[in-house]
């Protein structure tokens, strides 16, 4: 019978990864510290002129949904409530004239509570696929308790909405690290900065963003590539996207679309694997990302026939416990330049340290074709393999089947001795001891008498 399995439905890690439409929602501090003068006006009024400006410039884009969450505007801080907030223009195509109407209707009044806010808005955006983008303006600090910036990270690793944008107006600067918590922190210190970073929000969230691997070697040459690599979500573990490296005919990496708006950690799948932590993202722009990975490769060879089927090695960096490859024999792997050790599935093993491996060259490795044991006699019993050493010292291998002797074994070129107690013995004295010497490419013969 022949079974065909065949998987369709996959998808480029640049499409899969881009969502049709980018929903922006604007949380609006409008606690009663708003009515501040700032210049020639206020905080609330410079908030809602430039706000109302961002909406108009905003409806130019057909991908992009806004809509403004206000808290802080319903009660008077005498009443104290901490649940002062409230969608007041949900997401909608055409809605910036109602965002505008809205925000003039708006009287800053009572408290900032940022966090019970934040826990609202993840309710504010549809279920569909989008890109979700908070952009919160303030004036001041939680004053109702809760913990925003562990609010904030709940969301993002439940992928509610990508990092926030915070924009803080009048904060003094021993409290901007409460507010870089929740998202990325500009200071408004004037309301022409104030402008520029409302532009520039809308900047880094619209325009596309591009990076470039370069896989350097050991002179630093971006040399390197056919790599598999994969930008992991800081924050979530999830991978985002994955790739195989590439260089054109020219030795230059391509530009990979990214989001600019996730954190990531760069994960290169080298043997050991590289990680570089926490990339600085530029968005809109081309982003250069060097990562160091100079590789030799190590070729595993036996001479001559061999009756192991499969012979593998167990690969560790030198001087280290943990396993980092299982590589077979007849293959070749790369691996970073540096120093390994190889524990050889033989019998017995082969214990090979410190091996090197070269930037761009081939290391073989190759150990003697084994001999074979062969133990003709076909009893019962109970018996034992060991290696003899020079010292005169013996090393445990393996038992021998119970029901049946009769086997043929790969052994390494050494000295052995075969112990062995047959089942209808009634002594240990009937114990059955013989050394033999087993030598590449030859068969040992090994017969078991009984005492």
């Amino acid at each position: 019978m022949l079974l065909i399995f065949s998987v369709t439905g996959g998808a480029y890690a640049q499409e899969k990864k881009q969502p049709d439409k980018t929903r922006i929602l604007f949380l609006l501090d409008a606690s009663g510290s708003m009515m501040a003068k700032w210049e020639n006006s206020d905080r609330m009024a410079v908030a809602k002129n430039l706000l109302s400006h961002l909406v108009d410039s905003l409806h130019q884009y057909d991908n992009v949904e806004v809509a403004l969450r206000v808290y802080g505007h319903q009660f008077g801080r005498e009443r104290n409530d901490c649940k002062d907030t409230k969608l007041e223009v949900p997401f909608g195509k055409d809605n910036s004239e109602t965002i505008k109407k809205k925000l003039d209707a708006i009287v800053p009044r009572g408290n900032t509570p940022i966090t019970y806010s934040l826990q609202q808005a993840a309710s504010d955006f549809p279920e569909d696929r989008s890109r979700n983008v908070v952009i919160l303006i303030t004036d001041g600090l939680e004053s109702c308790g809760g913990d925003p910036c562990a609010t904030s990270e709940a969301l993002q690793r439940k992928r509610i909405f990508l990092r926030p944008f915070v924009i803080g107006i009048g904060i003094e600067p021993e409290h901007e690290e409460q507010l870089n918590c929740i998202g990325q922190y500009f200071n408004a210190e004037d309301i022409k900065t104030f402008e520029t970073v409302l532009t520039e929000i809308v900047t880094q969230t619209l325009s596309k963003t591009t990076v470039s691997v370069e896989l350097l070697d050991e002179q630093n040459r971006p040399r390197e590539t056919d790599v598999n690599m994969t930008f992991v979500n800081t924050l979530t573990g999830e991978a985002e996207y994955d790739y195989v490296h590439y260089l054109d005919t020219n030795g230059k990496a391509d530009l990979l679309d990214i989001d600019a708006l996730l954190p990531y950690h760069l994960l290169v799948n080298t043997t050991p694997p590289v990680v570089e932590r926490n990339l600085t993202i530029k968005p809109g722009k081309n982003n250069v990302i060097k990562v160091k990975a100079p590789q030799g490769e190590l070729y595993l060879r036996q001479d001559g026939p061999s009756p192991y089927r499969i012979l593998n090695a167990i690969v560790r960096q030198a001087g280290a416990e943990k396993t980092l490859n299982v590589q077979t024999f007849g293959n070749r792997h790369k691996y970073l330049t540096g120093k390994y050790d190889l524990e050889i599935l033989t019998m017995p093993r082969i214990m090979l340290r410190n091996v090197e491996v070269k930037q761009g060259e081939t290391n073989t490795i190759t150990i003697p074709p084994p001999g074979q044991l062969a133990i003709p006699s076909q009893v019962q019993g109970y018996g034992s393999v060991y290696e003899l050493h020079e010292s005169g010292a013996q090393r445990w291998l393996c038992n021998l089947p119970e029901d049946n002797s009769k086997i043929t074994m790969a052994l390494q070129p050494g000295q052995y001795k075969l112990v062995y107690r047959m089942k209808s013995a009634q002594s240990s004295k009937f114990t059955y001891v013989q050394d033999f010497t087993i030598r590449s490419g030859a068969t040992t013969t090994v017969k078991i008498f009984n005492r």
